[in-house]
């Protein structure tokens, strides 16, 4: 089966370069007409530049169709302009991914909260104002595909990255929610944790291992996410060429004879043996479960 994005238009934020930059090029080389935004700032958010313009160049010159917009994700108003501008310059908005980030990489011991917030604000923030541009033109076409881009960090945890694996995780709990929202209008929402070297990482990867985990690498995973036929409410993550599924899983727990932290203490094992344990497809399930174990299930 071949993958096309024909007549499909796409935004792709954060695109200027890495793993955006792999995203559009892929989609215009697929048919997609794609609005590649980025600030073009360094990777602490700070600066400017014409990334998103060169990328166009590439895409135009390989004979695609595609815009640059320079709007901070962080900016509803602008945000809504670049929407507005594909909507009328093409007909509609079929495709997100947010990607655009920023690092401030620091202990929590010797973070500020300006640092926490700033970091926040681009990746978690900035993706929801993001899909809130794109969200009522997609319901109204019966037809989307947003694409989160979370982190290992968020799902396991980094030493230095509180601000970051704050921000990535509570992307995965908006991608889901937005999964069960969306599902009446053919909107699906999806996750990728990608593994790359890019500006962003380049200093956390050996030499060595620079050339292995290339952007291009991880375009197909996500480019397969953000397919007609994608999946909904699913994590992947994506390096070198592997793709892998995560999981938010749930045991099926321990229905304590009395409610005292000693009795939790006590069951310990048995309430986190994994034998049995499912994954829960909304938040309402860990309740069934309860449910369920106290009927003695």
């Amino acid at each position: 089966m071949s993958i096309s994005f024909e007549g499909r238009v796409a935004i792709v934020t954060g695109a200027g370069g890495g793993l955006g930059r792999a995203y559009a090029l892929e989609l215009a080389r697929r048919g997609a007409k794609v609005v590649v935004n980025d600030l073009g700032g360094s990777r602490d958010g700070t600066g400017h530049s014409d990334a998103a313009r060169a990328v166009v160049a590439e895409i135009e010159a390989a004979g695609g169709v595609a815009m640059a917009d320079g709007g901070s994700v962080t900016d509803g108003a602008q945000m809504a302009a670049m929407v507005a501008r594909a909507r009328d310059a093409w007909g509609g908005v079929h495709i997100l991914i947010n990607n655009a980030g920023i690092l401030k990489d620091k202990s929590f011991a010797k973070m500020s909260v300006e640092e926490f917030r700033a970091v926040i604000d681009v990746h978690l923030i900035g993706s929801a104002i993001c899909t809130g541009a794109v969200w009522e033109t997609m319901r109204e076409q019966n037809y989307g595909r947003i694409l989160m881009t979370a982190s290992s960090t968020g799902l396991y945890g980094n030493f230095g990255q509180a601000n970051y694996g704050a921000a990535k995780l509570g992307l995965v709990g908006l991608a889901k929610t937005l999964a069960l929202e969306g599902a009446r209008c053919n909107v699906r929402v999806n996750v990728i944790a990608p593994t790359a070297a890019t500006r962003m990482t380049e200093d956390l990867f050996p030499p060595e291992l620079l050339g292995r985990f290339k952007p291009e690498l991880v375009a197909p995973a996500a480019l397969f996410l953000v397919s007609e036929e994608a999946p909904t409410n699913t994590i992947l993550g994506a390096g070198a060429g592997v793709v892998q599924a995560a999981y938010v899983t749930l045991t099926k727990g321990v229905a304590l004879d009395e409610p005292t932290p000693e009795a939790v203490a006590a069951q310990w094992a048995a309430i986190t043996d994994r034998t049995g344990e499912i994954v829960p497809q909304a938040g309402a399930e860990q309740a069934m479960t309860i449910m369920q174990r106290l009927q003695g299930r």
